[in-house]
C-alpha cells in the first residue's frame, strides 16, 4: 500500500469542495435531513465538513504542535446568516481555497499535530480528502444527486479507514472498534475496472487483539463485492448492504457485526 502524492490529495480537496459547492447550488433544500447523518440538516453537514477544514488550515499554517480548540477558529461553524446558498457557496469557497493554499506551502513533511500517531500535514492533507470524500457523498445523497469518485481516491480512502480501526485499537482503550475480535476475515472486492490502480481487493483478519490487513484476493469468511465506489460507500456505513450494486457472500453475520462497531 503507498500513499497517494501530496499534491493529489491537495488537488482532491479543491476537486471535492467544487463538487460539495454545486450541491449547495443544486437547489436542494438546505434543511432536508441527511439520512446517512440524521442528527443534520444538509446545511449543517456543509458547515461541519467547512469548519473542519478552516480548523486543519489553522493548525498547518501556524504549525501547530497542539490541539487547537475549534471554537477559536475564525469562521468555523459558518457565515452568520443561515438558509443562503449563496452566503454558504461563498463561505465554502473561501474555505476551500484557504486549506489547500497552506497544504500545498507547508508540503508534506511539516511537523503540525495531528491523531493517529502521525504528526503532519500530509496526515491532514489525506485525512480531509476523504473527509470531503464521505461527507459530499452525504451531501449528494440528500440531495438526490449522483455520486462517483475517482478509483485510486475511493481505494485510498478504504485504506486509511483500515489504519485508523487499527490504529483505535491498539492506543483508544474505550474505542468501540476494541469489539472487533471475532473468529473469521472479510474480504472486499472491487468488480469494476481499476486501470492503473494497485489492487482493488482487501483481506481484513478480525480475529486478533488487533486487525491485520493487506491489499489482495484471498478467500474468506465473508466477501462484499460491487464497484469499487458503492463497496466504498457500504464500508464506510453509507450504503445499504442489500443495494443492488452489491453481493455479499458468505456469513453476512460477520460482516454486519463489523459495520455495527467500525465507526468514526
Amino acid at each position: 500500500m503507498t500513499l497517494l502524492a501530496h499534491d493529489r490529495y491537495c488537488d482532491e480537496i479543491a476537486h471535492q469542495v467544487g463538487l460539495l459547492r454545486t450541491v449547495v447550488t443544486s437547489g436542494a433544500d438546505l434543511s432536508t435531513t441527511v439520512p446517512t447523518c440524521p442528527d443534520w440538516s444538509l446545511e449543517q453537514l456543509v458547515r461541519h465538513t467547512g469548519g473542519a477544514l478552516r480548523w486543519v488550515e489553522l493548525m498547518v499554517r501556524t504549525r501547530a504542535q497542539e490541539e487547537i480548540p475549534e471554537a477559536t477558529v475564525p469562521l468555523h461553524d459558518g457565515p452568520d446568516e443561515r438558509g443562503d446558498p449563496a452566503v454558504l457557496d461563498a463561505w465554502l469557497a473561501e474555505t476551500g481555497e484557504m486549506v489547500v493554499a497552506a497544504l500545498r506551502e507547508a508540503g508534506p513533511d511539516t511537523k503540525v499535530w495531528g491523531w493517529a500517531g502521525v504528526h503532519s500535514a500530509g496526515f491532514w492533507a489525506r485525512r480531509m480528502a476523504h473527509e470531503l470524500t464521505i461527507h459530499r457523498a452525504d451531501a449528494t445523497l440528500a440531495a438526490g444527486l449522483s455520486y462517483e469518485v475517482a478509483p485510486d481516491v475511493a481505494a485510498d480512502a478504504i485504506d486509511e479507514w483500515l489504519q485508523i480501526i487499527e490504529w483505535a485499537q491498539r492506543n483508544l482503550p474505550d474505542d468501540p472498534t476494541r469489539d472487533l475480535r471475532r473468529q473469521g476475515s472479510i474480504h472486499l472486492h472491487a468488480t469494476d475496472s481499476t486501470a492503473g490502480l494497485e489492487a482493488a481487493e482487501w483481506l481484513i483478519d478480525v480475529s486478533g487483539d488487533v486487525i491485520a490487513w493487506r491489499r489482495g484476493h484471498e478467500r474468506a469468511t465473508v466477501a462484499l463485492r460491487g464497484p469499487l465506489t458503492a463497496l466504498l460507500l457500504a464500508f464506510y456505513r453509507r450504503l445499504p448492504l442489500d443495494s443492488a450494486e452489491l453481493e455479499v457472500l458468505g456469513e453476512r453475520e460477520l460482516l454486519d457485526f463489523w459495520l455495527e462497531r467500525a465507526s468514526f
